[in-house]
């Protein structure tokens, strides 16, 4: 099963010159979606797993249900990918557009976001989740691209047993998690059961979808929370905390899986 790696993803950060001096920044590209041969999404990311990206992508947005062939397009035409069709339901020749700060602009009403996810399962089966515990995962998410940008976000997955199956950056913090999601998917562990997933930054309302639509149990940020973020994962039955530092972290919704042991 593959792991988080150690350095930046391939074309993740860039040389510069700042006051003539030599600085690393980390790359932010835009990256064509298609189904086949209709472009469905643009999004501005960090280029590497650009193929997770698009499969996490289109099953946080219902779009697909489980692997499809992912690969360049037939003219290796630059910063696109193509994802085997078809897709679940129409788009009415709607085309998604993400910034590297937010993710799908123009969502609908909360309940159209519920209609791609169900309740989370209640309970947890796997080790015992004390506050202490989960406040320190974030210092164990490997984050190489930030370490010499200070400019990506990350988000990793760790199963039932809190060991860390994967860690993807972006400079987008909904591409760094549907990165993981992707990966996930093509590994056959969506959707999740008894999962946490968690963030390097502020926990939003997108973020909390896409968790909840992969079936996540907990997802554990250092930042704030949202209202909408708190409202939908109380409806998910979603565990959520916020403020992870140290060994103390903010349970915002579905305290009841935490062991206080």
């Amino acid at each position: 099963m593959a792991s988080a790696p150690s350095q930046p993803a391939r074309g993740a950060v860039r040389q510069i010159l700042r006051e003539g001096q030599p600085d690393t920044v980390a790359v932010e590209e835009p990256l064509e979606i298609r189904v086949d041969d209709s472009a469905v999404a643009v999004t501005m990311r960090t280029p590497g797993n650009d193929e997770e990206l698009a499969l996490g992508f289109l099953y946080g947005e219902g779009l697909i249900a489980e692997p499809r062939p992912v690969g360049l397009t037939e003219d290796f035409a630059a910063n696109t990918v193509v994802v085997g069709g078809p897709l679940l339901r129409q788009l009415d020749n709607r085309r998604f557009y993400t910034t590297s700060s937010c993710g799908v602009c123009g969502k609908g009403a909360i309940e159209e976001i519920e209609n791609h996810s169900g309740v989370i399962a209640p309970g947890w089966r796997g080790v015992a989740l004390h506050r202490a515990t989960l406040a320190g995962l974030p210092d164990r998410l490997l984050q190489p691209g930030f370490a010499r940008t200070g400019g990506l976000h990350a988000t990793g997955l760790f199963n039932a047993s809190l060991e860390l199956l994967c860690v993807r950056e972006d400079v987008g913090r909904h591409n760094a998690m549907d990165k993981v999601i992707g990966w996930a998917l093509q590994e056959g562990l969506v959707p999740f059961a008894d999962a946490v997933l968690c963030v390097s930054g502020r926990l939003s309302f997108e973020l909390v979808q896409k968790a909840a639509v992969a079936g996540a149990s907990v997802l554990v940020g250092v930042g704030a929370p949202t209202s909408l973020a708190v409202e939908l994962a109380h409806s998910r039955g979603l565990t959520l905390c916020g403020f992870a530092r140290g060994d103390r972290v903010n349970v915002y919704t579905g305290e009841e899986r935490l062991n206080h042991g």
